[in-house]
Parts: structure tokens; sequence; C-alpha cells
């Protein structure tokens, strides 16, 4: 995935950092718009040209794109150093926007934050934490998660897993004096460890062994009125889980095993599935499945935990030849980038398949609309649970139970 996310290896200290763009000329208060990149809280970087923010300084926004710690700098716990590295990254990057964008045309005062992926739920997590009141009036949460955050026992579990393999203590002080190598190796083989713990189950499925670490998850600190103030846009796509579900063969005892990390009863979880999808294959179960447990109920759960007057919520559903609506399928409409050359041909994101004309204009519109105005161009989430369907058309709808 590194042509979409961006390569996570940017070796030294001056990998954090932020790219700014601004409208050509001299401006004053424009909406600011801050960009998390997503990568499972292991992988990418800013280098990704998928987040090129000409089209914002275009229309009339300062966007801010973010590098953060990842992996074990980022987000290992570690009992000599402070949790959720990676989060005060992007918190110190909100700070500095918050001191230094009018000097780039911005205002300080209408800051939208927005990510994607493992971005997203990150800033679940900055909603939930009170430093970040007076920093950010807005936030977009692409294909995030208001559950997604591990608990200090998960957290600690992978410590002690990750300490195992490398034959050291698990400390700041044992790791530093490892190699990149050796770290990177390491972290490889904890990929799909069961990271169930006192009967809670692993928020991300064994898809990261990282995540934001919290004693609470940032829906039920929403609940309790977290950022009731900030309006919020948020959303997936239909079909999250065929990204990783394209290679190796599927099978019913890995569906059920899938479901298991969802659902005390998986025999019922997968056979429900099956009764909407009944000529669906394993792959495709599974697919759903994924779609489901990752992204669709820990999305459903932030939008019913915040004030719902200004709440708005989407499907992306534009079904590309080869992954339908995958993960990631949205980013370069909502930075109206869909002509790139890494997108289009066999076995690329796209596939063959041709997107309508003005699906990015359409789309990257109302994320410049929501930055501006606090509503993307469709009404609020309500009491019914209105959203949009963006795709080949644009049609309201209602969430889903």
């Amino acid at each position: 995935m590194s042509p979409y996310f961006g390569s996570g290896w940017v070796p030294g200290e001056e990998y954090l950092s932020v790219d700014v763009w601004t409208p050509a000329g001299r401006h004053a208060d424009l909406p600011v718009m801050v960009f998390v990149h997503g990568g499972g809280f292991s992988a990418g970087s800013t280098r990704s040209p998928l987040y090129d923010g000409t089209a914002f300084a275009r229309d009339g926004v300062v966007l801010v794109t973010v590098n953060y710690r990842l992996n074990v700098a980022g987000f290992l716990h570690l009992p000599d150093a402070p949790d959720n590295r990676g989060l005060l990254d992007v918190l110190a990057a909100l700070r500095w926007v918050s001191r230094n964008i009018t000097a780039f045309g911005g205002d300080p005062t209408n800051v939208t934050v927005f990510g994607q992926s493992a971005g997203a739920t990150l800033i679940a997590a900055l909603l939930a934490d009170p430093r970040v009141d007076g920093l950010v009036r807005r936030a977009i949460l692409q294909s995030g998660s208001g559950t997604g955050a591990f608990s200090r026992n998960q957290a600690k579990l992978v410590t002690r897993q990750l300490a195992l393999r490398l034959g050291v203590p698990g400390t700041a002080t044992a790791l530093a004096a490892m190699s990149d190598a050796d770290l990177v190796s390491a972290c490889s083989a904890l990929a799909g460890l069961d990271l169930t713990v006192d009967g809670t189950p692993d928020p991300l499925m064994g898809l990261s062994p990282f995540s934001v670490v919290a004693d609470e998850q940032p829906a039920a600190a929403l609940a309790r009125g977290r950022a009731e103030g900030v309006d919020l846009l948020l959303g997936t796509n239909s079909d999250e889980g065929r990204l990783y579900v394209i290679s190796g063969a599927t099978t019913w005892k890995d569906v059920h095993d899938t479901a298991a990390m969802m659902s005390p009863e998986p025999a019922k979880t997968v056979a429900a599935h099956r009764q909407t999808r009944p000529d669906a294959s394993a792959r495709e179960i599974r697919a759903a499945l994924l779609t489901e447990g990752l992204f669709g109920s820990g999305t459903r759960a932030l939008a019913r935990a915040h004030p719902p007057h200004n709440t708005y919520r989407y499907e992306f559903t534009w079904q590309s030849s080869e992954l339908g609506a995958a993960h990631v399928m949205e980013l370069p409409f909502v930075f109206d980038l869909p002509h790139l050359p890494t997108l289009s041909g066999h076995g690329k994101l796209f596939g063959t398949a041709v997107p309508p004309p003005d699906l990015a204009r359409r789309m990257h519109g109302a994320w410049v609309r929501f930055a501006m105005t606090g509503a993307p161009g469709w009404p609020a989430y309500g009491e019914h649970g209105v959203g949009m369907r963006i795709g080949d058309t644009w049609q309201e709808a209602t969430d889903s139970a």
C-alpha cells in the first residue's frame, strides 16, 4: 500500500514535520484543514502523492499534512515513556497551527482536523482528550473507529511479546539500543497476535499490533459530552474489508475465526451475513465481516455518541473493477486527484473502472464546504440517522442498525 499511504520509513528527527499548501497571493482568515494519514499506526507519511494539497489551496483552504511517530516509536506501551507518542505529535502539530497558521493566511479559530484509517481513529482519540480543546473546530473521520483503542492490558501484552522476541526488557531504554532492522523484524512477527484480554476483544481484529491506548473508548467519552461543540463528519466505504482479503484463499473456517473476533456467537453472526448474501463466497463474507468489525460498528458508535444536530454521515459506494469500494478508495476523490497514474490499470486501486467525471469534484467540494461552514451539503445525522451515499449517484439514506 506504500503507493497510497506513503513510505513509513523516513529515518532521522526531521521526520517530525508538516507540509503546508496555501492559496497564491496574500490572504487572511482562510479555513484550515489538517490531515492525519493512515497506515495501521505502523506505516505511512505525507510523501504519498495522494496527499497533495493543491486542490485544497486552489479552493481557498490552507492545508496542513502531518507526519507523526509510528510503530514502536509512536504507539508501543512503555513503562518509562509516555503512551500515545504519535498522538502527542499530532497534538503538537495542532498547537503549531494555532500559533503559526496566520503567517500562511489561515484562521487559527477555524481548524478542521481530518484523517483516514488509523489517522481517523487517532482523531477520535484526540476528540476524547481535553488537551485538544480550543485547537479544533471541526473533524472529519474517514474509515476510522470510535472503538479502536487498545486497553492498557492489551497494550502491555504487545510489549511483552515484542520484548520476548527481542530478548530484552520491554522498556524504552532497552529498545533504544536495538537496531532498526531487529525492531522491524520483531514487529513483523507480531502480525495476527491475539489481543483478546480479560474478555475484551481485539478492536483491530489482529490486523495491527499498534493503536492508541486509552482507559475508555473515544465513543464512550463523546457519549459523556466530550467534543460536543465540534462539528463532525464521518463515514466508511461500503466494501472496506475487501482490501484485506486480496491474497490467498479464504475458507469458511477463516470466516468463522473472523466472526469470533467480533461476537461471542460467531455462528449466528456468519449466518446473519449469509442470509443477506446467500450467493456470497467465503471471501466475500469475510470481507463483509471485516468491514463491519473494523469500521462500521465503531463509526456508528461515534456518530450516535455525538450530538445529532452537528453530526454528518456518509458512505462511499463507488465500485472499482477489482476491489469495489474498498478501504482507501475514497482518498483520491477527497483530494480531487482521480487522474493519478498510480490509480488506474490492472492490479491498481481503480482497476479498469472509470469513475464518474464529477465524483471527485463533488466529494472534494463537500469536504471544503464542511471546513468552511460546518455542513457538507446534506442534512445532519439527526434522530433518524440520515447520511449520504456517495458513488455513481448521490442519495440520502438512513443508517443501518
